[in-house]
């Protein structure tokens, strides 16, 4: 299909389809990024590496001076191309993906810099039409976003931890906005809006600066964020956002009408693990039937049995922990628990990014990229781990393998601009999750 687009717009999306996400080649996707990247900028953005980078690493790249580079980087990041990231002393870029990345921050935007009307037609058709996309782009493992349970229904005995608290996330960032919903906000142009409000999506901490810098969301406080929150729960909306314990980037709260990452779900249940590590339980003692959590589970997952004694059952492999039905229960008859098996959430994105490249064998996309390849004495070391393993543990699904390898790579340049770009002045993360052995007791 390169023959029917200019070269720029082909390299482009070559270069994004090496992330895990993947953007399959589709003549949709062309138009769509015809509309949001000047041909200039289509072709200096197929040089940018994959991971986070400075004007020093683009400016090598585009063979142009810091200046006109460092312009041409904050034009694109106005446009919610890139993610502009200051640790105070330095900008930091990161070529934002398709999905949770360029195509909604292009509907976010309130100031008509691209046409709406146009672009939610080509997005429709690219995301909801397209099986091709989303067969290779939502199946990522893990899932780059979560659903965040809504704490207030976990019981006091029931263990909780800070990074499954959406109120927590709240009042740990420093930085807020408060954002127009793309979905709802496609979804309008569609000829298909529904009655929740749009201005409802909130980002935090670096992503919430670059969003706020570059006009694309307003800032608000802390009160006001969790107003928000508070707001979209009675409403019986879900609270769906980054998955990573730390960082956390955004928190949408969605509707199951129009929310793309709900419909996918929906679609191809057995290949997204849209979840909580909770689920919902029937208590079966003030049940009336009265179907009201049946017509707010935003997944279907919850039908009346039709045997001699009717109840309501809850299908646990379908439920995505989200807690609706427990919040819209008059006869406060549902529960949150935890899951059986648990999920693991990445600590950070850099941790997300090297497990959804591992998962979807692209991981030498990112040790090979630019000036930062890894280094071949840490590739002997990581194929060194491989080696001394059974058989039965080679893989790189293991848990043990993926934080020793993890931690090795967290003391390389490679995890360096990561790093200063999120201005984490304390020691490397460590990828061990000792959490999972708290929630597993």
């Amino acid at each position: 299909m390169g023959h029917l687009t200019s070269k720029a717009y082909y390299n482009l999306q070559k270069r994004l389809d090496e992330n895990p996400q993947s953007a399959p080649e589709s003549k949709i996707l062309f138009e769509i990024l015809k509309m949001l990247f000047s041909e200039k900028e289509a072709k200096d953005a197929a040089l940018l590496p994959l991971n986070i980078f400075t004007v020093k690493d683009a400016s090598k790249l585009w063979k142009k001076n810091k200046i006109e580079t460092k312009k041409e980087l904050n034009q694109m990041a106005d446009k919610g191309l890139l993610l502009d990231l200051y640790n105070g002393k330095e900008h930091y870029y990161f070529l934002a993906p398709p999905m949770v990345g360029f195509f909604e921050l292009a509907l976010m935007r309130t100031d008509g810099k691209f046409n709406e009307q146009v672009l939610s037609e080509l997005l429709a058709s690219y995301l909801d039409k397209d099986d091709e996309y989303l067969k290779k782009g939502i199946s990522v493992y893990p899932l780059f976003y979560r659903v965040f349970v809504q704490e207030d229904t976990i019981k006091p005995k029931t263990l909780i931890l800070d990074y499954e608290k959406a109120k927590k996330i709240i009042s740990n960032s420093s930085c807020i906005t408060l954002g127009r919903c793309y979905c709802r906000h496609k979804k309008e142009h569609e000829g298909k809006k529904c009655d929740f409000p749009q201005n409802t999506c909130m980002s935090f901490n670096k992503a919430a600066e670059s969003l706020h810098k570059h006009g694309i969301a307003k800032k608000i406080s802390k009160k006001k964020a969790l107003e928000n929150l508070n707001k979209c729960i009675k409403l019986g909306l879900v609270q769906i956002g980054d998955n990573v314990q730390e960082n956390v980037n955004w928190i949408c709260n969605c509707c199951s009408c129009c929310c793309e990452a709900i419909g996918f779900y929906k679609r191809y249940r057995a290949g997204i693990d849209l979840t909580s590590n909770f689920v919902a339980k029937n208590s079966m003692k003030n049940c009336t039937l009265c179907e009201v959590c049946i017509e707010k589970c935003p997944v279907d997952a919850i039908k009346i049995n039709n045997s001699k004694n009717k109840y309501i059952k809850i299908n646990k492999n379908i439920c995505i922990g989200c807690a609706v039905c427990v919040n819209s229960c008059p006869n406060n008859n549902l529960n949150m628990i935890r899951k059986e098996k648990i999920s693991p959430v990445p600590k950070d994105n850099f941790e997300l990014m090297i497990l959804e490249a591992i998962d979807k064998n692209r991981l030498q996309n990112y040790l090979f990229d630019g000036e930062r390849s890894i280094t071949h004495d840490i590739l002997k070391k990581f194929v060194g781990f491989l080696l001394k393993l059974p058989p039965t543990k080679y893989a790189l699904a293991n848990q043990q393998l993926k934080s020793k390898f993890l931690n090795m790579l967290a003391k390389t340049d490679f995890y360096k601009n990561f790093r200063e770009a999120y201005n984490k002045k304390d020691k490397p993360a460590d990828y061990t999750h000792n959490e999972l052995k708290v929630l597993e007791e």
